[in-house]
């Protein structure tokens, strides 16, 4: 868990991890971020009847969540030095819910990597914030009703942020960590996870709760998107057809991974993205498994505008899911 000036959340953080591990089998890992408050005595102070290990980074005058991140995963991939162990990361400000580590563990079973459900403390009083995670759950779900896929959760749901993943550690390992990113390394994990052919599950059941403040550690995170709602700056969004046309070819591109020495399999699926056979088999010839073929090999839909009007977006996708089961799909 990365930690910048944290002291008010910790307690917070720290009783909802001994709720999610009594017994205290959980060894749980701090990077205290250029920290310049009391969050290094209140964490030594927890150390005293609790498995934690703390790091603490330079003072520096930036906040960086993938270099925190990587460097608490890091501490994490020390302590076990096991393939086999399951890596779970938090945020300072968040509270797991109590059965969050039994919860991902469960997800994990069935993947590689899980990305659980966030609930925002008091979400109601942000509605506009509530309306685009709606709509964007929406869109995954549909897209899921277009490539199915035997690795996700059905009550699934579309965001995967760091406040809330699981993740093998022998993936983890394998994707080289997260990288130093000043925020937005939790999705590109997440990314990079799929490219590689690593079953991405989303699921419902793990649970974490974290803060709605306006004033956050790093640019372009969550406090930064509720502050722009705030001043009316209403969010575009993604165009649905795009990504339901994206989710069709990815549904095809899998089918086809089987069978992608035959030409005239090739065929049929450079009609559907519009790429050539030779393109197409060697992208294939690069990948481990269906999943990182379809990841690599379906360009970004051509629908313009990419970018709707939430409204818009919302009406468009409405019409979609609408269509009889057998049409979509």
């Amino acid at each position: 868990m990365p930690v910048r000036n944290e002291e008010r959340a910790l307690p917070g953080l720290l009783a909802a991890l001994r709720r999610c591990d009594p017994a205290g089998a959980v060894t749980s890992c701090f990077y205290l971020d250029g920290c310049s408050d009391g969050s290094e005595a209140l964490l030594r102070a927890a150390a005293a009847d609790r498995p934690i290990r703390i790091a603490i980074g330079p003072r520096q005058a930036d906040a960086n969540a993938g270099r925190a991140r990587r460097a608490a995963m890091l501490m994490a991939l020390d302590r076990i030095g096991d393939a086999d162990a399951l890596l779970f990361t938090t945020d300072a400000d968040s509270t797991p819910a109590a059965d969050w580590i039994a919860a991902g563990s469960a997800a994990l079973a069935l993947a590689d990597v899980a990305a659980g459900r966030i609930v925002r403390r008091n979400g109601s009083a942000d509605p506009l914030q509530g309306r685009v995670e709606r709509y964007f759950d929406r869109l995954h779900a549909y897209r899921r009703r277009l490539d199915p896929v035997d690795w996700e959760d059905r009550a699934s749901h579309h965001f995967g942020g760091g406040a809330n993943l699981a993740v093998r550690a022998a993936c983890y390992r394998a994707l080289g960590g997260f990288r130093t990113l000043p925020h937005g390394e939790d999705a590109d994990l997440l990314d990079e996870a799929a490219r590689a052919g690593f079953r991405v599950r989303r699921d419902a059941a793990m649970v974490v709760e974290t803060s709605s403040r306006r004033i956050g550690r790093v640019d372009g995170g969550l406090a930064g998107q509720l502050r722009r709602l705030d001043d009316g700056d209403l969010p575009q969004v993604a165009h649905p057809a795009g990504i339901a046309w994206q989710a069709r070819a990815q549904a095809a591109a899998r089918r086809a991974f089987a069978t992608i020495d035959d030409p005239a399999s090739r065929g049929r699926l450079g009609a559907v993205i519009g790429l050539d056979a030779d393109h197409i088999l060697g992208v294939a010839r690069d990948c481990p498994n269906g999943e990182a073929f379809a990841m690599r090999v379906v360009p970004a839909a051509s629908v313009q505008p990419a970018l709707l009007p939430l409204g818009l977006a919302e009406a468009a996708l409405a019409a979609l899911e609408a269509q009889p089961q057998e049409e979509a799909a």
